[in-house]
């Protein structure tokens, strides 16, 4: 084996010129061409070598998290900015074939999104104010209407005496609403600095929203990466534009639907529970829960008979269902159904990792995600040209 490799090695060097080709050269070259193959050795891997690799992209993962949980400040406004930009990006796009500059494209639709999020906290910053100062009242309210329902349920052992002393007494439950209040106040500040990078972030994302998609799709070498890379960035837009522009007018009308319950039913701040419903129909599955359980408990508040302050929730329930399930998927179609339990598992993660954001921006980025997938998964699908 040894002189078969010394032959190979001559005749190699006498192929490059490094040698004189010779009559003994000629003979060498003829009988390395004659020699078989030298044999592959193939390096096999035990159960411990794959162990290790895992082990090392678990660690890479797990350091990945932790980057994301701890640059949430920063990545939260990001984030959302990149969403909502590529939600606009369809207004953007008719814009510009208008003659609308770039910059004057950005920040119109910038200051129109800032617009409407002022208008929003002006007109719920009343409502939140009065339930913000009647908090005491309401908790004592609250527990003097729910208490004779606790009582009929022995299991819980909790009687007037409960409320009176302890933990869920009064004075603790005033002192716990002024810690709230307090935590609210410490998180103004950050609060501001998020929509601050926000808005930034999502001028400069509508400004330069053409010059980074020629910057990505450039980057890929091959012409049928770069028509990938097209199809991709193409199918994101127009399936999160279209998603959220529907979806945005049927919730609309959900949260009219509920102004309308919740003035029918006496409930108080009607506008405010129509907003709540807006907001939270963007949340699935979570957001009906929660919304259905406040709108019952302040049904109950709100009058003395049990059937009649259930009425406004149980109407708030089967309207969401009708949409969801009616509506919804009539006007939708079905090439954007999403697996309920991806969803779920979304809005799980993404709210442990970002809070209330991160349960709004779940279902945006698994639309991402999903649309990616199938974008590049298919393989017999309409191929764009690129511009020459």
């Amino acid at each position: 084996m040894g002189i078969a490799n010394g032959i190979r090695k001559q005749a190699k060097k006498i192929a490059i010129g490094e040698r004189r080709t010779s009559a003994w050269a000629q003979t060498l070259k003829e009988a390395a061409e004659e020699l078989p193959p030298a044999p592959l050795h193939r390096l096999e891997k035990d159960g411990l070598d794959i162990s290790m690799a895992w082990a090392i992209i678990g660690i890479f993962g797990i350091l990945g998290l932790a980057a994301v949980y701890l640059m949430s400040l920063i990545l939260i406004p990001i984030t959302l900015a990149v969403v909502v930009g590529m939600i606009l990006g369809m207004a953007a796009e008719k814009l510009s074939r208008m003659g609308v500059p770039r910059l004057a494209n950005a920040v119109m639709l910038s200051s129109s999104v800032a617009l409407v999020i002022f208008l929003l906290i002006n007109s719920l910053a009343g409502p939140l104010m009065t339930l913000a100062n009647e908090g005491p009242a309401f908790a004592e309210r609250t527990i003097n209407r729910i208490m004779p329902y606790l009582e009929r349920i022995e299991w819980l052992h909790i009687t007037p005496a409960t409320f009176e002393s302890g933990p869920m007494s009064i004075g603790a439950l005033l002192e716990n609403t002024g810690n709230v209040l307090h935590v609210v106040t410490t998180s103004l500040t950050p609060a501001v600095v998020q929509g601050m990078i926000f808005f930034a972030a999502l001028l400069l994302f509508l400004a330069s929203r053409v010059n980074l998609r020629k910057t990505i799709i450039m980057t890929f070498r091959t012409r049928t990466q770069r028509l990938a890379a097209i199809r991709v960035i193409n199918a994101v837009e127009q399936v999160l534009g279209f998603y959220f522009a529907t979806a945005s007018l049927i919730y609309v009308g959900l949260g009219v639907v509920m102004t309308i319950i919740a003035y029918a039913g006496g409930l108080a701040a009607p506008v405010l529970w129509g907003f709540f419903a807006f907001l939270s129909s963007f949340i699935p599955y979570l957001g009906i829960t929660l919304m259905t359980f406040a709108v019952a408990v302040a049904g109950i508040l709100t009058h003395d008979d049990l059937v009649i302050g259930l009425m406004p929730a149980a109407a708030f329930f089967t309207v969401h269902l009708i949409m969801e399930n009616l509506i919804f998927p009539a006007v939708m179609g079905r090439r954007l159904e999403i697996n309920p339990f991806i969803v779920f598992l979304a809005i799980l993660f993404w709210t442990w990792m970002w809070g209330a954001v991160g349960a709004m921006l779940a279902l945006p980025l698994s639309l991402i995600v999903i649309t990616v997938i199938e974008e590049l998964l298919i393989e017999e699908k309409a191929q764009p040209q690129l511009p020459k």
